[in-house]
Parts: structure tokens; C-alpha cells; sequence
């Protein structure tokens, strides 16, 4: 396993679990869908990503994955759930995706597509296993 991959692979995940609310703010989505999405409570405060890990703040994510660390460890160390950080990042993508075929960028079969390697892919990323 290349370090610098699983490293940039885990910080992808990362970001994307806390960007989830940059993703929602109205001005990005037309107000009609943008009223659907969020009045189902989809969507996350970053904050929830930095509880479900037993962390206080980015570096302490930032510092573990660098020295090696994979999202699943540092909530083992921390005793926390792990497929509760699975759940949260699989959320946050989907509520992503829905977004987009929302506004018409997505293609329906592009969204299937995507909805069904969604629960694969962040599972192998939380774990540390390079994506295939």
C-alpha cells in the first residue's frame, strides 16, 4: 500500500465529510429543491464528523492520517462506532448526489451508478484500503 495514496485517500474522505455544509447553503441550489433537501434533516454539522471520530479538531485527523492511521483506527482508539462514520459519510455524498440530480447534473443512470458504489467506496476509505 502507497502511503502518499492512502494518505490523500483519507483526506479526501476527510473533507468531504466536512464540507457537507458548504454543499447545502442555498445560493448553490435553487431554492425549491434546496427546500426538499433540507427539510428532510439530511444534512450535517462538520462538528458531527470530529464526535463520531472521539476527536477536537482537524489536526488531530490531519496528524493520524499522516503518521498512517485510517479513519477506523482513530475511532477504534477513540471507542467509538465506526460504522457510524461510514453512515455519516455515506449521508453527506448522497444528500451530495441528490443535490446534483436535482439540478439537472447528474444524469439519472450517472445517480444510480454512484448510489450503489456509495456504501462500498467509504467503507474501503474508512478502513484504509485503496480504492480499486
Amino acid at each position: 500500500m502507497d502511503p502518499k495514496k492512502f494518505i490523500i485517500v483519507s483526506f479526501m474522505a476527510f473533507v468531504i465529510a466536512c464540507s457537507g455544509n458548504v454543499w447545502t447553503h442555498p445560493t448553490s441550489a435553487a431554492a425549491g429543491a434546496y427546500d426538499n433537501l433540507t427539510s428532510g434533516g439530511t444534512t450535517t454539522n462538520p462538528d458531527d464528523f470530529l464526535q463520531a471520530l472521539g476527536v477536537e479538531n482537524d489536526e488531530e485527523i490531519y496528524d493520524a492520517l499522516y503518521s498512517g492511521k485510517s479513519l477506523a483506527e482513530i475511532a477504534n482508539d477513540n471507542e467509538k462506532e465506526v460504522q457510524h462514520i461510514i453512515d455519516l459519510q455515506v449521508s453527506q455524498l448522497k444528500h451530495q448526489l441528490d443535490e446534483r440530480l436535482l439540478r439537472g447534473t447528474l444524469s439519472l443512470s450517472d445517480y444510480q451508478a454512484q448510489v450503489s458504489e456509495l456504501t462500498e467506496m467509504i467503507t474501503q476509505s474508512v478502513h484504509g484500503q485503496l480504492l480499486q
